[in-house]
């Protein structure tokens, strides 16, 4: 079992920056991936960003070159480093855990606003 606790979200203006945190307490040394995920009103969770326990990085399109993601040393903690937010990254993130037994563990979400 793995619990994410984030934290991290909340109002920005366009042009700004914003890091999430997600940590995950539990049997964390069964995680292979971590990443955020996206929700805004009327849409479809997506991708945002995923590191492996290796440190192998995928970004969907709409991040790339603005957001970093990383996994702390404990391997149990990511971050995603937010730059030049614009509206349409206004959403709700969503930690993601997938483990070796093939799992998959969500956050409770946080809010990101980004005003124009």
């Amino acid at each position: 079992q793995v619990r994410l606790v984030e934290s991290g979200g909340g109002l920005v203006q366009s042009g700004g920056s914003l890091r999430l945190s997600c940590t995950a307490s539990g049997t964390f040394f069964s995680i292979n991936t971590m990443g955020w995920y996206r929700q805004a009103p009327g849409k479809q969770r997506e991708l945002v960003a995923s590191i492996s326990t290796g440190g192998a990085t995928n970004y969907a399109d709409s991040g790339k070159d603005r957001f970093t993601i990383s996994r702390g040393n404990a391997k149990n903690t990511v971050y995603l480093q937010m730059n030049s937010l614009n509206a349409e990254d206004t959403a709700v993130y969503y930690c993601h855990v997938h483990t070796w037994s093939s799992r998959d563990y969500w956050g409770q979400g946080t809010q990101v606003t980004v005003s124009s």
